[in-house]
């Protein structure tokens, strides 16, 4: 289902849904369905920053593969394997998986989403009301592993998400390559969400797993490696071609404007399912797998973020070299190193590499229905490098952010990656 219809049906005036007609009883539909409704309500949820949104991607892909693999012969519980997931209650005989994964996405869905407005309200009920649960003891299963799942996702620290993610306050570094505010909106002043580096992971030991190489170090001498990095930047700025401005474009995933920076990677995954035909099985497999690597992506990297504290490239460049400058995006409000893009980019490509092969190429159509043309990619790892290059041209990080961004992302995902579905 395309992006319009969602949004026409999160209107005032629905009053009969044109869901598909297969969506109740087809276990693939109803997977997708919901995920295409979920990239929506990202959108529309305030609260719904990059790393809030990778949050919620991880708990709803495996409560999606949770309820289909207890029913798959040769395929085991993620339970003992991600931190802190115990044992899910026992499958029933007899349970339809499409009315359990139905039951079990509309619970969790609301859950994940009980904070959106009134449009997601809308949609999350209409499709609600559209699928359906024709079964009563298969939707009982199918809540019973949403609610158990919900209450293990209560004690990771990111559960409570107060004033959008900014902390009332907030002690900043002070040093002169310290982070300083980029807007002037007042509840931008401190940074987002600073202790989010410190939730509890899912696949990755902790936040610190897996470090990542120093920054320069900072300084203002035109001789040091810190301004050299600074008029990589600025020069880069002052001679993109129209390519180079697409690609910032195409990557720059803004909140409320877009799935953001993870649903972008959600939504390869959809289209490929999409395209190949994948079963609601493998989907899930990998729609939890690539949710848990998004998500321990964003925890490692704002672990690293609020280590180093480091300053952005457009306070560092008005201060020490044109006082006049501007980048082509906006600056987000959080700390510098490394690059948030580069680093969920590189999670992704090392999940997703694993599961599919290398060089497996593909288009991404996330931005078709914003009026951005679909894009080429002949791997992951193509298209994550693309993605971490994007914030360059965007002017919003320094080259050292977006190559050790990668670098840690790929050895955050490979976590992801070993999880073992299959027996």
């Amino acid at each position: 289902m395309k992006r319009r219809t969602f949004l026409a049906l999160s209107a005032v005036s629905i009053t009969a849904p044109a869901w598909p007609a297969f969506a109740a009883t087809d276990t693939r539909g109803v997977l997708l369905n919901w995920y295409k409704l979920v990239l929506e309500l990202v959108r529309h949820t305030a609260t719904y920053t990059p790393p809030v949104a990778s949050r919620a991607f991880a708990y709803l892909g495996i409560t999606a593969y949770e309820v289909l693999a207890s029913g798959a012969q040769g395929y085991q519980s993620l339970a003992g394997q991600v931190n802190g997931l115990t044992a899910l209650p026992p499958r029933p005989e007899g349970v339809d998986d499409a009315a359990a994964l139905n039951a079990a996405l509309t619970e969790a869905i609301a859950n994940f989403f009980g904070n959106t407005g009134p449009t997601g309200q809308r949609a999350m009920d209409a499709m609600a009301r559209a699928m359906g649960t024709p079964d009563a003891a298969s939707a009982a299963y199918g809540l019973a592993v949403a609610d158990h799942i919900w209450n293990w996702s209560q004690s990771d620290g990111g559960a409570a998400v107060e004033n959008m993610g900014f902390p009332m306050a907030y002690e900043t570094g002070g040093k002169a390559g310290s982070w300083v505010p980029t807007s002037l909106i007042r509840q931008q002043q401190f940074p987002l969400l600073p202790n989010w580096g410190n939730n509890r992971t899912f696949a990755a030991p902790s936040g610190s797993a897996c470090g990542i190489a120093d920054h320069p170090e900072y300084s203002e001498d035109p001789a040091s490696a810190f301004y050299a990095e600074a008029m990589v930047v600025y020069d880069t700025a002052k001679t993109l071609t129209p390519e180079q401005k697409t690609i910032a474009r195409f990557w720059s995933d803004d909140p409320m404007l877009s799935p953001t920076p993870p649903g972008h990677w959600i939504s390869i995954v959809l289209q490929i399912a999409d395209r190949n035909n994948m079963d609601a099985l493998r989907t899930a497999d990998i729609l939890a797998r690539l949710g848990v690597a998004l998500a321990d992506g964003f925890i490692g990297c704002w672990w690293a973020k609020y280590k180093y504290d480091l300053i952005r490239p457009v306070s560092y460049i008005r201060r020490v070299i044109d006082p006049k400058w501007e980048p082509l995006l906006i600056t987000p409000p959080f700390p510098e190193y490394p690059s948030g893009h580069s680093t969920q980019s590189g999670a992704a490509a090392a999940a997703l590499t694993a599961f599919f092969g290398d060089n497996f190429a593909f288009s991404d159509a996330t931005h078709v229905d914003d009026a951005i043309p679909a894009r080429d990619y002949a791997s992951f790892a193509a298209a994550a490098e693309e993605a971490a290059t994007s914030r360059l041209y965007g002017g919003i990080h320094f080259p050292s952010a977006n190559k050790n961004g990668l670098e840690q992302g790929r050895c955050i995902g490979a976590y992801a990656a070993a999880l073992e579905t299959q027996l």
